[in-house]
């Protein structure tokens, strides 16, 4: 893959816009990890020609059941990851930003703008009551809007006193155990868990939600800079409005509070979460 530029973000964070074609001009081929739709009510997760979910939403109005069918054969982007190197630590966040980069055949990256950054903080109920463990057929009460808001593996979690779990909890307890990585789903409205299955049955078995890498798909730079723009005409109209008035301190404080929420949105506009792609 042609490589991608990476923008540093605070918090340990980063922006990776990956090209649309490589060195030699060549356009990228569709990212071996992504969904299709099949009809209006059914699409499948695939990676390469392998179906990895099939799902069928039903009922009416907005609240739906989606139902799942999970099929083995996921294969995660991230190479192992040996003890002594978790051990060692280090940037997780470029590392698996890397990594990505170099999973033509099991990644979901293609053309536009990505942001990769950690996250230890989540809702109550994420990592238990909306952890999906059946496998392979499970149904999500999606809320109105389309979301259910919880993560859902791409294989089967592994038991607490498994072997390899064992091992990673281990690192749980020492503080040692490297994060996993989760994919931001826009029509879900929760995450795929990508890598690190063990390490995640390893950290809840100690006690403790895991560390996550979070990828998320943001808009391109033309999609955001187009938003600014109409955000920022809405603005100054307001701003005239309020010019009209006579000044007062009531008008003041309407127009700070104007001004800080422009600035928070224009802020966070470029790395705010967009929709994930359905071919």
């Amino acid at each position: 893959m042609n490589r991608a530029t990476r923008e540093p973000l605070p918090g340990g964070g980063l922006v990776l816009t990956v090209p649309d074609a490589e060195p030699d001009g060549v356009p990228h081929a569709v990212p071996s990890l992504r969904f299709e739709r099949a009809t209006g009510r059914d699409w499948t997760l695939l990676q390469g020609d392998r179906p990895l979910i099939r799902a069928r939403s039903e009922g009416d109005g907005c609240c739906r059941d989606l139902h799942l069918h999970r099929l083995p054969g996921h294969r995660s982007p991230l190479p192992p990851l040996a003890a002594a190197m978790m051990r060692a630590g280090g940037d997780w966040v470029h590392r698996y930003a890397r990594w990505l980069e170099d999973a033509k055949g099991y990644g979901p990256l293609h053309h536009g703008r990505w942001r990769l950054s950690p996250r230890t903080t989540f809702a109550p109920g994420i990592w238990s009551c909306d952890l999906v463990q059946d496998w392979p057929d499970a149904t999500l009460e999606l809320l109105c809007g389309g979301g259910w808001h919880g993560v859902l593996p791409l294989r089967p979690l592994p038991a607490p006193d498994a072997p390899r779990v064992k091992a990673q909890r281990k690192h749980a307890r020492e503080g040692t155990l490297a994060p996993v990585l989760l994919w931001w789903v826009s029509f879900l409205d929760g995450w795929l868990l990508l890598d690190g299955h063990d390490r995640a049955a390893a950290a809840l078995a100690e006690g403790t939600p895991p560390a996550c890498v979070e990828l998320v798909r943001v808009p391109d730079e033309a999609d955001w800079r187009a938003t600014a723009e109409q955000i920022t005409e809405s603005h100054r109209d307001m701003m005239a409005r309020l010019a009209a008035h006579p000044a007062s301190p009531h008008i003041a404080r309407q127009r700070q509070a104007l001004e800080r929420g422009y600035a928070d949105v224009i802020s966070t506009l470029p790395y705010d979460a967009d929709d994930t792609p359905m071919r």
